[in-house]
């Protein structure tokens, strides 16, 4: 590489969509030192910029904002400790966790609105008109806000919430996605409450149509632990004829810490795991290390099912465990970053199984079943 590199020279280095734009304004934030000047007054730079300027791509692409990856490259500079950067770093998480929580509680008022149906429209109209007119400044004024949510929330008692009208209101455009995806996105945010879980969803090209046909097959369904198996929809799964197989099948575990625990100190369940059937679909809930195995199994063609669905909760090998499911050559369904837990791995399924049959009005295919065993 030459010794000095114009502006061009090193975005074409660093790639990441970076443009001279963009570095100039990384030098008015502070992120790049002020480089040095030919004779021509152009801009120069040097293997130590392109090394920088990667870092701050890659710190972006991790979700990291501009003003906290220019506080991580000051420590950095600083040649300071470990120790001190974990600190810095932990300031900025409860910093971002703050602006959550505010920013929260803003959507939380906003669903309490855009999220009523038709028995409370005449109710909300009021209620909107009076709410341009105050003063919220003062402490009188967020006791007059506070009635305004005590008229609306007196409309609750009338009738039953109408979820279909809440959600056309809250969701994103979803007009691109197939109408089964859309009714999977929907009871995944029902099950949680929070919308925002439509960003982090992700399925693998071809996802539900796979499943589909697994589960038409009947084809196994292996979940980690009891309480995953626990909100399964039995019913269509037993008039589908898919059985459901427990990894860790102890009854008294029941969290994610002893799932976890469990699985890495037993050999038979990392075991079991090797022997499941092909074309399977494998549902993890809660167990990180379970995700990790299967995708290891999956990488070295031990195990081959025909889709996994990753949703195991933790804050360090869960992300981890779903990015390395999001690389295997099988078809996934998961959620990016911590989120996730049982009841979202068995209401993603279950409403994957909805898209195939209606539920049968008596119980007769689950009674039938169980009295077989």
């Amino acid at each position: 590489m030459k010794p000095s590199l114009t502006i061009k020279e090193l975005t074409a280095a660093v790639g990441g969509g970076i443009t001279p734009r963009m570095v100039r304004h990384y030098h008015q934030l502070g992120l790049l030192p002020p480089p040095k000047r030919s004779p021509s007054n152009y801009r120069l730079y040097t293997q130590q910029d392109v090394i920088r300027l990667q870092k701050i791509v890659a710190l972006k692409q991790q979700g990291f904002q501009l003003n906290h990856i220019r506080h991580i490259l000051a420590v950095e500079l600083a040649a300071d400790t470990n120790e001190t950067l974990m600190t810095q770093l932990q300031q900025q998480y409860r910093s971002v966790m703050q602006q959550i929580s505010q920013l929260r509680q803003t959507a939380t008022a906003l669903e309490g609105l855009l999220g009523r149906d038709q028995d409370c429209q005449i109710m909300q109209s009021s209620v909107l008109a009076q709410l341009k007119l105050l003063e919220v400044d003062t402490q009188a004024g967020l006791g007059e806000l506070n009635q305004l949510w005590g008229k609306l929330d007196a409309q609750v008692h009338n009738h039953s919430e109408v979820f279909p009208e809440a959600l056309q209101r809250l969701l994103p455009d979803l007009s691109a996605r197939s109408e089964i995806e859309q009714h999977l996105i929907s009871q995944l945010v029902l099950a949680c409450g929070d919308v925002s879980l439509v960003s982090f969803l992700r399925l693998s090209n071809r996802a539900i149509a796979v499943i589909r046909e697994a589960l038409k097959s009947g084809c196994e369904i292996i979940v980690d632990i009891p309480t995953v198996a626990a909100a399964l929809d039995h019913t269509r799964l037993v008039h589908l004829g898919c059985k459901v197989t427990t990894l860790i099948d102890n009854p008294h575990i029941s969290n994610v810490a002893e799932a976890e625990q469990a699985f890495c100190q037993h050999q038979e369940w990392q075991t079991k795991l090797l022997q499941i059937s092909p074309g399977a679909v494998v549902v993890i809930g809660y167990a990180p290390s379970v995700l990790l195995q299967t995708c290891a199994a999956i990488t070295h063609q031990k195990i081959q099912p025909a889709l996994v669905i990753g949703m195991p909760i933790g804050f360090s090998h869960a992300p981890a465990a779903k990015r390395q499911l999001m690389e295997q050559q099988v078809s996934f369904i998961t959620i990016e970053g911590t989120l996730g837990g049982g009841l979202l791995a068995a209401t993603a399924l279950n409403a994957l199984v909805e898209s195939l049959i209606d539920k049968p009005h008596c119980h007769c295919y689950l009674q039938n079943s169980l009295a077989g065993k």
